[in-house]
């Protein structure tokens, strides 16, 4: 028997969500920018380093540990 780690997949689908709206907010804010585009490209490599965390966490919690 398996035992799943719903907290690590709790904060996993938690870093999803804000790694999105990080990124939404942030584009509301980039036409304020001097540098737009290099805003943009900083907000994505942030976004997709929580998303892509989000992600390994959820599937580590999901495969759980033998029992």
């Amino acid at each position: 028997m398996r035992q799943k780690k719903w907290r690590v997949v709790i904060c996993g689908i938690f870093l999803i969500v804000v790694a999105t709206v990080f990124s939404l907010f942030m584009l509301s804010i980039a036409s304020k920018s001097n540098d737009p585009a290099a805003l943009m490209g900083t907000v994505g490599m942030v976004s997709s380093a929580l998303g892509g965390l989000g992600i390994a966490m959820i599937i580590v919690g999901l495969i759980g540990k033998k029992v």
